[in-house]
Formats: C-alpha cells, structure tokens, sequence
C-alpha cells in the first residue's frame, strides 16, 4: 500500500518534495551548465544525472519528514487545557484569582450610598400602586434561594440593573464555594421595614448571605459582590451583606455630559441667557486653550431634551458660583502645585480642588476653591457645543465635552461638525435664497424665529451619537467614564 493512503500529510509531502526537488535540481542543472562552459568537451552522463536527482529527493524527503516529526512533538506542548473564566459555571478549572475579603463595617466605594460615584441619589419610593411599579422586574434565578418571608414576591422583584448584577454574583458564589447557593434576605420592601431612607423601597438595594449562613465566608460575599459590578457594597452586620446599585433611569438615559437648561451662560451682548433658551449662532463666553475668556459660537446641540429628568453634580465654590453639570462632564480644574489647567470628570472634583471661575470685576478667569459637592436630580439636559469647544456656564469654565477624559481628542472628533458649519455659514440660508426684496420686517423676523427654533433638536444629535457607540471599540477602558 502507498503510504499516502496511511499518512494523511503523506501527500502534501510529496508535494513539498517535489518543489524541493525541484530546486535542487535547478541548482545543480546551474552548476552543470557553468561547468559545461568552462570545458565544452565534458558533459555528464544521463545515469549520472539521475542518481543526483534520486539522491536529491531522498534527502530532502528525509528532511521534511525530520521537520514534521518535531512539529508534532512540539505543538501538543504548546497548548494548555482551557479554564472557565467565570462568572459562569464552566467546564474547566475555576480561574485563579486574588481577592481580599472585605473587613467587618468597610464599604466600597468608601463614599456617601447617595452620592454619584456611588449608587446616587434617592429617586422616591415605589409602590404597587406607582407609575414605577412596572419598571421593577421578578428574579426567578433557581441558582438562588429568596426567602421571601412575606409570601408576596416581593423579595424577588427588583430593577433590572439589581437583578443583572445580582445574577452574576449567584454564578460567583457557586464557583467559590461549590454547593453553596447565594441567599437573598431582602430585595424591594413594601412594608416599610428599613430606614426612611432606603434604596429597598426603590428595588435597588438587596440584603445577601451564603445558603449555609456561614459567617467566615461573608467577606469574600462582599468583595465577590464588588467583582459583580454592585455600586455600593457594605459589610455592614455579622450576619449579611448590604449591596445597592444605581436607578436604572441614570444609567439607561445618557451617561454624556449636560447642563440644566436653568443654568446661564453670558452673551456677547452682556445678557446672562438661560441654556434651554439658547440658539444656534449664539456667541457666549468661552475659554481659549491659554485660559483666557473668549466669546465662541454655538454650533451644535450635542443634546437637547428639556423634558428628561437626569441625576447632576453640583459644585459650590468659596466665592458663590455653583455648577450643576452630570457627572461624565469635564470640568476644568486648575492645579496648583504645577501651575496648569487640567480637565476632570465632575464626579471627580474634589473638596478643596480649585475651578476657573469668571471675575465680575475684571471679566478674567480666576480659580476658586471647590467648599461642597453635592448631588441633585433636575429635569431637563442641554449640551451646546462651542466652537472652542468650552463654555462658561454660571461663571464656571467648563468643556463642552463629556465620557473621555482628553479635551483634545474629544475636540478633534468634533472637527467635523466645525467644518460643517464653518461651510454652512459661507452659503446662503434657503429662506434668504427664498425670500422677496418686499418681505416685512415683521416677517423677517418671524421667520428667524422659525428657523432658530427649527433647529433645536429633541434628543442626542446625531453625529454625537454616533461617537457615543463608538467610542468602546475604539478607547480603552480607562479613558472612559465609568
């Protein structure tokens, strides 16, 4: 039998050989004719050229068979068994990791529960007889136990964010701990058993232990809590564990940076204008790169819905000013010790950091120390973007940017929307190209009236938008707003 048929890489052997062969042959056919031309009288005999051409072949059959036999010794080295990576039960080894329990009385983030870098501010609570009653979903993991003490359900109905977190803390546990199930004690309350202040009478908050009720494995709970993704964990008894997350409305609606549409901002005319009363070609002021104020145009609405209710940051400096902006809004800071303007998310500003705020007296742009930062929920969002792409609002700089934390880049991905308008400004409107030499000025008037508030868009513009869902492909991580 053909060894072909036995070894399957037989024939693509053959093949290789063949082009081996091939060249062997071609040098040594080289070498014959260089030779011939040296001494036309000598010439090799037929038999003699095929015992090269077998010899040829032999060796280098011989060497690709070598070669073959260390690649498949070495390959199967090569690779490892796969491991389950978590937080699912897999099939391979659970992956190794280095967790810390968390302490008895500690909490994570170590922040206010209300705060925004936390699970946020209270949004009211929900009864079954709420307009928010539908918002909150039943849990029917079998991977976890409810105890559900009230017979109602009511421990296994919460938001969807709290429900989506608390499902891969289930699979967590029983990776950690195989056999033992996750146990919810307390989920949405509707008897009013907590604090009148409590994110359970909002569904957000849930009460953990382990199914064994063993203690020692409580801290471990709480930092297997953290890994899932919970906003606010806290070790908070001996005898279980605390976890809340924040509203589903603060993260399903936008996580970009807006004002309130109450906030002002300064015409060039001198006239403090209401943010939801702005226009585009409105100039107000600004900050150039150099820090200094500047009067900039308004191009854009990057958002714009006067309607939605949205969770601020408000920041209340030593001299009076007060900001109120979403937390993935830069915000610029000056920093002292090295003497340079920085750009920071606004749930990052800290107590004691420093703000550019505008002089009344003199119109410049000093620091002023942050005394208190607060949070707030208001109705309504607007984000205009300037051509210089900062804007001064309630006498605070700020950029007109939000989710990364490079002013520069965000600057540069809106270039082309400063393009555009820069194009738009140099051809005429279709109402000039429309209008007749007899029109009023009344209906002059009238008609830039239209026209501003034709262009106010309800809702995320467009090419805004489409950088917001571009944006995880292309950043890493930790050039976002988490």
């Amino acid at each position: 039998m053909d060894n072909s048929d036995c070894v399957p890489w037989a024939s693509a052997a053959s093949v290789t050989c063949l082009s081996l062969d091939a060249k062997c042959h071609s040098s040594s056919s080289d070498s014959s004719s260089s030779s011939s031309s040296s001494s036309s009288s000598s010439f090799p005999a037929p038999e003699s050229q095929n015992m090269r051409h077998i010899a040829h072949t032999q060796r280098c059959a011989s060497r690709l068979t070598t070669l073959l036999a260390v690649l498949l010794l070495v390959l199967p080295l090569s690779f490892t068994p796969a491991h389950s990576c978590g937080p699912g039960r897999g099939l391979g080894r659970r992956r190794e990791r280095n967790l810390y329990p968390l302490v008895l009385k500690q909490t994570i983030p170590n922040l206010s529960e209300y705060q925004n870098g936390a699970s946020g501010p209270l949004e009211g609570e929900i009864r079954r007889d709420s307009p928010k009653f539908k918002d909150l979903v039943p849990n029917y993991n079998r991977d976890i136990l409810f105890r559900d003490e009230e017979g109602t359900g009511a421990d296994r109905l919460m938001s969807k964010r709290c429900k989506e977190k608390l499902n891969v803390l289930a699979y967590s546990v029983m990776n950690e701990w195989p056999g033992v199930r996750l146990l919810v004690t307390e989920s949405w309350d509707e008897d009013n058993q907590h604090g009148q202040e409590s994110l359970h009478y909002e569904g957000r908050a849930v009460t953990i232990a382990t199914s064994d009720r063993d203690q020692a494995k409580y801290g471990m709970l709480a930092r297997l809590a953290v890994e899932a993704g919970f906003d606010w964990v806290s070790y908070v008894s001996r005898r279980h564990i605390y976890c809340s997350v924040k509203s589903d409305s603060s993260i399903s609606s936008h996580v970009h940076g807006c004002f309130t549409p109450e906030s002002t901002a300064l015409l060039e005319s001198g006239v403090q204008k209401p943010l939801g009363e702005l226009s585009i070609g409105d100039r107000v002021l600004s900050m150039a790169s150099n820090g200094q104020p500047v009067f900039s145009e308004v191009i854009l609405f990057m958002d714009r819905n006067l309607e939605q209710m949205q969770n601020f940051v408000q920041l209340h400096t030593d001299g009076g000013a007060v900001l109120t902006v979403t937390p993935a809004h830069l915000v610029s800071v000056w920093q002292s010790e090295h003497q340079q303007l920085a750009f920071v998310f606004a749930d990052r500003v800290k107590e004691q950091n420093y703000v550019l705020v505008r002089d009344a007296a003199t119109g410049e742009l000093k620091p002023q120390r942050v005394i208190q930062v607060t949070s707030v929920r208001s109705k309504g969002v607007v984000a205009p973007l300037t051509r210089e792409g900062t804007i001064v609002v309630n006498s605070v700089a700020a950029s007109c940017y939000a989710v990364i934390n490079s002013q520069s880049l965000a600057h540069w991905g809106l270039a082309p929307m400063r393009l555009l308008s820069t194009l738009e400004a140099w051809l005429p409107a279709k109402e000039q190209l429309r209008s007749s030499p007899a029109k009023t000025k009344a209906e002059a008037n009238v008609t830039a009236k239209n026209v501003s508030q034709a262009e106010r868009q309800n809702g995320i513009h467009w090419y805004a938008n489409a950088l917001y869902k571009v944006k995880d492909y292309v950043l890493p991580q930790s050039w976002r707003h988490d």
